[in-house]
């Protein structure tokens, strides 16, 4: 059974979680690594949700606020021997039920085009692709999401 603890940035699971996903991310990005990995910092978060099967942590998602009124998404993945089981939707779910209880109308996430599994989920959970927002801003490979939580 998978179950979601909400906790900080400082969990020792989210900090294994977030070390593999940064080892997939530099992959994927090459020579771009370093221009998206300043953004991933987890200095400004405060919201972390992992999602763990048994006492096992196999998936986690962040955010922080953005705006006022809006929360960014972020660090969300869930580790490759537990995909295809709907962790990623419950876990943004779970996201922005927390963002919701704290006022936030919308949320807002950043991906890229080389994370096509990414912008399914992102599209299948009601996210809408919208104009690239603050750093992504003229950033080709940025594909940038937003909804509203209304």
């Amino acid at each position: 059974m998978i179950t979601f603890l909400r906790t900080n940035p400082e969990n020792i699971d989210f900090i294994r979680l977030i070390s593999e996903l940064d080892k997939d991310i530099e992959i994927r990005d090459g020579e771009d690594h370093s221009f998206y990995a300043q953004f991933n910092k987890t200095d400004s978060i405060k919201n972390v949700v992992v999602a763990y099967d048994g006492d096992v942590a196999v998936g986690c998602g962040a955010f922080k606020s953005y705006k006022a009124d809006t929360a960014e998404i972020k660090r969300m993945y869930v580790n490759p021997e537990h995909r295809g089981k709907k962790i990623a939707s419950t876990i943004l779910q779970a996201l922005e039920s927390w963002a919701k209880e704290l006022s936030f109308s919308s949320c807002i996430l950043e991906t890229g085009r080389r994370y096509p599994e990414a912008i399914v989920l992102y599209k299948k959970n009601g996210y809408a692709i919208t104009k690239n927002y603050g750093q992504y801003d003229g950033i080709d490979d940025s594909v940038c999401f937003s909804k509203s939580l209304h």
